[in-house]
């Protein structure tokens, strides 16, 4: 084998490849050197979409760059990546750096990262051992980036105190004021806790517990990296914390400026693998949060060892179109004075980001006289960015919320008429902002500042249409929300079904526009298909007190079903023990379960609706299960306390809106529960000579339960 190869501008050194691959994803691997071969990167999230693969989009996604892409460098930097595996970081750092050498131990995977990188002229990747690579690699690094790999130190160095020794052993290759930059997840990360799986073992709480002696990786604490880190001497350290986690990264935070109440909003994130959900994560962060300790329950670090920047948090906006991509950043002055500023992430965007001043300048003159002020924009377009100043105040986001959570409906619409009131200024003024959302507004006692308004147009909006916007954004942010009554809201707002039905027509078009008709990650989630699950035990526990035949709804939208998201409909059985419920829910719904009482019972199916349509068998795409027996074409028997109808639209193809409402008409009757379970035994399928049978009489019960008649 050459020592020495060419992948288009990229140097493959083979010197230290022992030839054999000891880490490797297996035959996915190929696939993806196949991909990387034949197509440029803009096609990659066409292909991420296509292929629905976690280990695609693990490996090809450019939001996995976005870890080392917020971190600020002048362009002649020499840059040292440890791991570099398939190359989703070292074309990033090319490009923001003068020089960079890369090291992984596999050669499959660097000839992918050399493939999709051949571009870059000023990369050179070493294949094998790094305690092989490390005696030739020089002395004068002005970062050595530790993405994901330091949590296999012991593999990688094989002493006693392997993470000590491997960052004593890369100090040597600093220069001064050099910058070793590490991402690893937290040991105690609110994820575990709360039902996924550690990372690398693909086991429950295994991190949480210590991990055992054979573990292939090992995480940490923020307190057990800050140990090691002062017995190598090492007393300048700087945390970040990642969000949702480090491998794709949306948000920042640091020690300077954390995550505020109510802002952590996208915690089930399980693309790897299955998980479950013990509790709901965000108010387990809020309460964090509130006692200021979510830097110990954050799931991912990046930790800065040297010394430290002025960001103290970054956001991402590049899972749009690219015209759109952008990163918004918080930093601080020299005389401690926050300021924000706004890049774009690609040459499409320059105009997006500098449109923003002039937007700022007609909402300012719009609001003239008015009672909502806007945040000042200043271009430097020297570092190509638009600068805020950074304003104080309570999200608009949370006074609503602190309304419903004390159920005091009377604070919040006369909030909401105060809201109208504001942004109903000058409403004939030609200039509007279609995002003016209760999250891009701040209130400081009276002062309502906007501080967000990317998307601002030169044209006249009416603003129960803005209004309408900000309402259904703030329901379908959390579903804790959906005990807020927006009907009477949009009827305060005067607006009609045919009204919402095109103003939420309106919003599916505005959401494809920004994204470029891209699934958003939620959707990718959905896509990939992992579960959440929701354990028995806390999904089906009864209240003693409750009754009988109360109904209790579970709608999954890509979190899976939850406990605290449960409905409990007003609806109720009449005199003749029949109800029709009406469940609301989003494009993202895989099932919708209900439960039609809390004792043993016999449930008619009398009529069930898809967005008012009747579903006749030829276009029949959901599924039902119950976890009782049908003993009927329409008739069900429940031989438990825990009877529930799941209704599943994960393999559907019905057409999905933006709101849907499935509409169930059923007749319920208590039984005894000693003849529920006699009658279900009784109807069970001997043999498989009955399936046949057993399939013919499902088909007669869609037939039945989906006609319109």
């Amino acid at each position: 084998m050459q020592e020495e190869v060419l992948i288009g501008n990229v140097k493959l050194n083979y010197k230290h490849y022992a030839g054999l691959d000891l880490y490797s994803d297996g035959p996915i691997e190929n696939e993806i050197f196949d991909i990387v071969r034949k197509n440029k990167k803009e096609e990659y999230p066409a292909i991420i979409e296509k292929k629905g693969s976690w280990p695609i989009l693990y490996h090809l996604s450019e939001l996995r760059s976005n870890i080392v892409e917020w971190i600020p460098m002048k362009g002649n930097e020499k840059v040292l990546e440890v791991g570099a595996g398939c190359g989703a970081i070292t074309g990033m750092l090319s490009e923001k750096a003068g020089e960079v050498i890369a090291c992984d131990l596999s050669r499959r995977r660097s000839e992918i990262n050399a493939t999709r990188n051949s571009e870059c002229d000023n990369v050179t990747i070493h294949v094998g051992n790094f305690r092989d690579i490390e005696p030739d690699l020089p002395g004068d690094f002005d970062f050595i980036f530790l993405i994901g790999v330091f949590e296999y130190g012991q593999g990688y160095i094989g002493t006693d105190s392997p993470y000590e020794n491997f960052l004593l052993m890369l100090k040597k290759h600093l220069k001064k004021n050099g910058r070793i930059v590490i991402a690893i997840e937290n040991r105690t990360g609110l994820k575990y806790f709360a039902g996924a799986q550690e990372d690398h073992l693909g086991t429950y709480f295994s991190g949480i517990e210590g991990y055992s002696k054979d573990a292939v990786a090992r995480t940490f604490t923020r307190n057990g990296l800050i140990r090691i880190f002062k017995k190598c001497g090492m007393n300048d350290y700087h945390f970040y914390y990642p969000y949702p986690d480090y491998k794709l990264m949306t948000a920042l935070h640091s020690d300077d400026h954390l995550p505020q109440y109510g802002e952590l909003q996208d915690n089930v994130r399980n693309y790897d693998r299955d998980r479950l959900i013990l509790f709901n994560e965000k108010r387990a962060y809020e309460c964090l949060i509130h006692d200021g300790m979510y830097p110990d329950f954050a799931n991912s670090f990046e930790v800065i060892l040297g010394p430290g920047f002025d960001t103290v948090y970054c956001k991402y906006s590049n899972d749009r179109a690219d015209q759109f991509k952008i990163r918004t950043d918080i930093v601080v002055d020299k005389l401690g004075r926050k300021l924000i500023k706004k890049y774009p992430l690609n040459e499409a965007a320059i105009e997006h980001v500098f449109g923003m001043q002039d937007a700022y300048y007609g909402l300012r003159e719009k609001y003239r006289g008015g009672d909502l002020e806007v945040n000042d924009c200043q271009l430097d377009e020297k570092s190509r960015c638009a600068m805020f100043s950074y304003v104080n105040g309570i999200p608009l986001t949370a006074l609503f919320d602190a309304c419903l959570e004390s159920d005091d409906m009377d604070s919040f619409n006369a909030l909401f008429r105060e809201y109208l009131r504001r942004i109903g200024y000058r409403e004939d003024y030609p200039v509007t902002d279609y995002d003016l959302i209760f999250p891009n507004i701040l209130v400081n006692g009276p002062i309502w500042t906007i501080i967000d308004y990317e998307w601002t147009y030169g044209k006249c909006i009416p603003a129960k249409e803005i209004a309408f916007r900000a309402l259904y954004s703030y329901k379908l942010e959390d579903r804790s929300r959906d005990k807020l009554d927006v009907k009477a809201l949009y009827e305060m707002l005067g607006l009609k079904d045919e009204d919402i039905k095109n103003l939420l027509s309106e919003e599916a078009e505005f959401q494809k526009y920004v994204t470029g008709r891209r699934k958003s990650q939620v959707e990718m989630w959905k896509l990939i298909g992992r579960n959440a699950i929701v354990p028995k035990e806390l999904a089906g526990s009864v209240d003693a007190a409750r009754s009988a035949e109360e109904i209790q709804i579970y709608v999954d939208e890509g979190d899976g079903y939850s406990e605290d998201d449960s409905i409990f409909p007003e609806e109720t059985y009449d005199d003749h023990n029949t109800v029709t419920i009406d469940v609301e829910c989003n494009d993202q719904v895989g099932n919708i379960r209900i439960d039609p009482a809390f004792a043993s019972c016999i449930v008619t199916l009398k009529q069930v609706l898809w967005n008012d349509v009747s579903l006749e068998e030829g276009d029949l795409h959901i599924s039902i299960h119950p976890n009782g027996s049908w003993i009927s074409e329409d008739s069900i028997v429940f031989g438990t306390d825990d009877p529930n109808i799941e209704f599943g639209f994960a393999d559907s193809k019905i057409e999905k809106k933006r709101e849907n409402h499935l509409k169930v008409t059923m007749m319920m009757t208590l039984i005894p529960k000693e003849s529920a379970i006699a009658l279900e035994d009784s109807l069970r399928v001997p043999d498989e000579e009955k399936q046949g049978e057993k399939e013919e009489f499902f088909g007669k019960i869609k037939r039945k339960i989906f006609s319109k008649d």
